[in-house]
């Protein structure tokens, strides 16, 4: 029966199953002379015999701390910095884009300027030539330039009376 846990039965319940009780099994005692250093055999203060360390064992060498590098400190400090300037500029985005779209708009004004200029001296030219003759009289012409967007095309009528 080596190995095995002796048990001791009572007699059987009212069920007829019978009920184990499992009895102390004896652990085999290492002799004292084959513990290793630092290992007695002590008696605790509620009387049971156990083994035990007596003296400290040697901790882990501490990690040695080491300086931060200078590169690592820069960026950061460097980090906040930086993401707070995107913030900024992507928040000052959001309130230039309303003078942006105005600016646009101005642009295709000025374009429409330009063209008037460039248009007229051909169109008083024309008139000229026929008043010099003194047969027609002075025309009066209007040019209305519109455009949307900033890439969107412009179109433009002439009115003559």
């Amino acid at each position: 029966m080596h190995g095995h846990t002796r048990t001791s039965t009572t007699p059987a319940t009212r069920y007829g199953d019978p009920i184990y009780y499992p009895t102390a099994v004896q652990h085999p005692v290492m002799p004292l002379a084959e513990l290793p250093p630092g290992v007695e055999m002590v008696t605790l203060p509620n009387g049971y015999r156990t083994l035990a360390y007596t003296q400290p064992q040697p901790l882990a060498p501490a990690a040695v701390a080491q300086p931060v590098p200078a590169w690592a400190k820069t960026t950061a400090l460097l980090a906040p910095t930086v993401g707070g300037g995107i913030a900024a500029a992507g928040f000052g985005i959001s309130y230039a884009a309303p003078g942006l779209i105005a600016m646009t708009e101005a642009l295709w004004a000025a374009i429409a300027l330009i063209a008037a200029g460039t248009l007229a001296p051909l169109l008083l030219r024309t008139g000229r030539g026929a008043t010099s003759r003194g047969a027609a009289p002075v025309q009066h012409v209007t040019q209305n330039i519109t455009a949307s967007g900033m890439f969107g095309r412009a179109t433009g009528t002439l009115n003559q009376r």
